[in-house]
């Protein structure tokens, strides 16, 4: 007999399949045989659980939930009630093995609701506890350590300020400290010039720091003026009657970089007293550039006063006062083997010794600088002689200076004796 002859016997209509294949899914008749293959809940042997019908009748009986079937409603209810499990149900006879052979796992689990009804605090709660005292702990131990002063956080109040760079000022200054070793000189290059000296250096510089202040320059032109001159006479020989031009023409490439208006080559020949000529300083500047390399971006002590100072949260006078102290520092050649930022810590707190007659660094400068007393103590009591002889002798440019209203009479302030005398035996 045909297929078709098949299917009009059984008096069934053959549907087309669909896009999804599942004609044969969609036939009632398919679908109620395979209903009649599965079995009930209900009629499931009861040695699957490794239990028998008195094993269960026993726990209703005994006024315990159900056991089988084993669902989450079982179990919500079970630990709800909180009861202890009887010891009927630890009978070791129990734990045997079913008629297939499964071993009965009824006594695992009802020890596991013993162990969860007799412990009051389940195990994770135990350990969250525990972690928590220990976190308590270690907060107690880190507030004993607590110092009475605490590191400022001294860019909080300019966090609106684009021009503060709050978000990136720590980098910043991290990279100066990396790169302050780079700018420095050999504090005995000096040695390798056959026709100037310190005496002279000094002279020069003395007298550009009375140029800076007659063409009303920005403060940074000064020390980066000073760099270049050091770092130039590092590496190049020069004759004593050239030293002049070294000085003013280290003093038109910083303001070049630093300055908004920059001072004509012609005010530099005529404050130089017309010892050189237009020419003579256009030269002078290929040699410089090219000697250093065009490498103008150096950290000098000024970036880092900025900085101490702000975290020394200093006011007008003390500001004046360090600066004061700091530009003595420039004249004299010894101080060249401190780094930079070692000077304009040093200058702050010798500043603060002399203002306050006591020592006033405190652990939040101490961050910020890097420098706790006792390194500075060195290079402050040489700060302290340059103080106390400052307006003697012929190199009075800085004292002159400082002794003007404009600078609040930093220069008459009396020098911090007491670092001296503590430094005899």
């Amino acid at each position: 007999m045909g297929r078709s002859d098949e299917n009009n016997n059984s008096g069934a209509v053959m549907k087309p399949s669909n896009s999804q294949g599942g004609s044969r899914m969609g036939c009632p008749r398919f679908q109620q045989q395979k209903i009649n293959h599965r079995r009930a809940l209900t009629n499931i042997n009861q040695n699957i659980l490794g239990l028998s019908q008195k094993d269960v009748n026993g726990a209703k009986n005994n006024g315990l939930p159900s056991l089988c079937p084993i669902t989450g409603k079982f179990a919500a209810q079970w630990m709800t009630n909180q009861q202890p499990c009887p010891k009927e149900n630890k009978d070791p006879s129990l734990a045997t093995l079913n008629s297939n052979g499964v071993k009965n796992c009824a006594i695992t689990y009802m020890e596991k609701c013993d162990e969860a009804i007799y412990d009051p605090v389940p195990m994770f709660v135990k350990h969250t506890e525990a972690m928590m005292d220990e976190i308590d702990r270690m907060v107690e131990v880190e507030m004993e350590d607590v110092d009475d002063d605490p590191v400022l956080d001294i860019d909080s109040s300019d966090g609106k300020n684009p021009l503060a760079v709050v978000e990136y000022i720590e980098d910043i200054y991290a990279h100066y400290r990396e790169t302050e070793d780079s700018a420095r000189v050999s504090p005995y290059y000096m040695t390798h010039q056959f026709d100037i000296n310190e005496k002279m250096r000094a002279i020069l510089i003395d007298w550009l720091i009375e140029v800076h202040y007659k063409f009303d320059l920005m403060e940074e032109t000064l020390f980066l003026t000073v760099n270049l001159i050091d770092r130039f006479l590092e590496c190049e020989t020069v004759v004593r009657k050239k030293l002049q031009l070294v000085g003013v023409t280290a003093m038109l490439l910083a303001c070049k970089y630093e300055e908004v208006s920059v001072p004509l080559l012609e005010d530099f020949v005529i404050i130089s007293d017309q010892a050189y000529i237009r020419k003579d300083l256009l030269h002078m500047e290929k040699l410089m550039v090219n000697a250093l390399q065009f490498n103008m971006s150096v950290p000098t002590p000024y970036v880092f006063m900025r900085r101490f100072l702000k975290a020394a949260q200093s006011n007008e006078k003390l500001e004046l006062l360090s600066f004061f102290i700091i530009e003595l520092c420039l004249v004299e050649y010894e101080m060249l083997k401190f780094p930079p930022s070692l000077l304009a810590a040093a200058a702050i707190f010798t500043a603060q010794c002399s203002l306050y007659g006591s020592k006033q660094w405190t652990k939040a400068i101490e961050w910020h600088t890097n420098y706790s007393e006792d390194q500075l103590m060195d290079c402050s009591r040489l700060m302290v002689t340059y103080h106390q002889r400052a307006g003697t002798g012929k190199l009075k440019g800085v004292y002159k200076k400082y002794s003007l209203c404009k600078f609040g009479y930093a220069a008459k302030s009396e020098p911090a004796q007491f670092l001296l005398d503590l430094s005899l035996p």
